[in-house]
């Protein structure tokens, strides 16, 4: 398909880019950018409208194979599209685990005509374990680019290490679920002021920021890469922070949810709020958005993690875990960008251009020749997220009920006008 996006507000920091002008796609690229384009194709007038590269979200659980009634890969990137999400990096915690060469495949053949791009992250340890280590070579030989346990820490720290330091020369990124287990202790919340209101086990901020201390000393000790998955405390910014100034090769994500809510969510004893890590304190949400603002936290990406209103009817029972592809660039937009905490510029380059940086793929970027993943974006439409329309299968959102500024009225992956609002 041929489109010529028209006197669209181009953002593109990759490229440089803030201006008025057109977009001329052809065979799936982006084969021209200027003023007063004409083609003959499909037209879209984008007057009012940015035209920023699509979002590459490094952190979604698409539930697939074995919980689809979750999610599956087509409803997932369709959920992705209508959040202008053109490309994501699957995790591990599938049934069967993405630990071998054929269920890396089975994800890739499915994906080929779904809504968005997707990557695969393959496990590190066989479903999960932390008792044997995977096959990295023919993980990579099947198609993954990305390693993680996610779900869980990798146990055993050998087996962590060891992937750290083959992972470079495989061209594979390893993604790090920081938590220490023990201390954990199978809590439900974040321990502190909300648990003992409520009664209920809590999961202490050490949990966290004990896993982040050992990714980065791994990391600084072989000299090798590591990203850090959703940071949600101060005390792991304040250690991401620094490693950076000491040079260590640490990046770091953090998810919508942990710079807009906070613990106080909790006390409505629902559980489309619990998520792992936790929701935290006031301290910590200020400690994120500094984190974002001064380079610590590279990445903002979701955690995508779909659940049925049956597991999550019972709020101590529930599984952990909230939605959120089509409602984390309008996050962004509202407490970030209109707040004058970043500009759409550096928000995009914390959910399209970082991203796609730290994976290695051929995103982030409007420029001439590149893959036509662009969203239309109505930076001053206010909308309510109303769970009961969104694009995939389940509706855990803990944004329900919230007035956002910023709206995706479309999506192109590929050339391809994959969503319209």
């Amino acid at each position: 398909m041929d489109i010529l996006i028209k006197n669209a507000h181009i953002v593109s920091p990759a490229d440089g880019m803030d201006e008025t002008g057109d977009i001329l796609v052809r065979g799936g690229k982006i084969t021209a950018i200027g003023a007063d384009l004409t083609a003959d194709c499909e037209q879209l007038d984008a007057r009012g409208l940015y035209a920023i590269p699509g979002l590459v979200d490094m952190h979604v659980h698409l539930r697939d194979p074995g919980q689809t009634a979750k999610e599956d890969i087509l409803t997932g990137c369709r959920a992705a599209a209508a959040g202008g999400v053109t490309s994501l990096l699957c995790m591990p915690n599938t049934n069967p685990t993405v630990d071998n060469a054929d269920t890396v495949k089975y994800i890739l053949d499915k994906a080929q005509n779904a809504d968005a791009r997707v990557y695969v992250a393959a496990s590190i340890t066989k479903g999960l374990k932390s008792e044997e280590p995977t096959d990295l070579e023919e993980l990579k030989a099947a198609g993954a680019i990305g390693l993680s346990d996610d779900g869980r820490p990798v146990e055993n720290t050998k087996f962590l290490s060891d992937a750290m330091k083959k992972a470079p020369s495989l061209g594979m990124t390893v993604v790090a679920h920081c938590e220490d287990l023990f201390l954990a202790n199978g809590g439900k919340i974040n321990e502190g002021e909300v648990s003992r209101r409520l009664g209920i086990k809590g999961i202490p901020a050490s949990a966290e920021d004990c896993g982040t201390a050992r990714e980065i000393a791994l990391a600084a000790a072989e000299n090798v890469p590591i990203h850090i998955c959703h940071v949600s405390t101060k005390t792991s910014v304040a250690l991401v922070r620094d490693a950076k100034r000491r040079g260590v090769k640490v990046t770091a994500e953090t998810a919508p949810h942990y710079f807009t809510l906070t613990e106080k969510e909790l006390l409505k004893r629902d559980a489309d709020y619990r998520m792992n890590p936790p929701l935290r304190t006031d301290g910590d949400v200020k400690a994120i958005i500094e984190g974002l603002l001064d380079g610590t936290l590279d990445c903002i990406a979701t955690d995508h993690a779909p659940h049925t209103p049956k597991e999550k009817a019972d709020f101590e029972k529930a599984p952990n875990g909230s939605v959120g592809m089509e409602t984390s660039l309008a996050a962004g937009i509202t407490y970030l960008v209109k707040t004058g905490v970043l500009s759409l510029a550096q928000l995009v380059e914390k959910m399209s251009v970082n991203p796609a940086k730290i994976l290695g793929i051929n995103a982030g970027t409007l420029a001439v020749g590149a893959p036509a993943d662009i969203a239309l974006v109505d930076l001053n439409e206010q909308w309510t997220v109303d769970e009961n329309k969104l694009h995939g299968k389940s509706k855990n959102t803990p944004f329900k009920g919230m007035t956002f500024t910023g709206k995706v009225k479309k999506t192109i992956c590929g050339g391809k006008i994959v969503f319209s609002d």
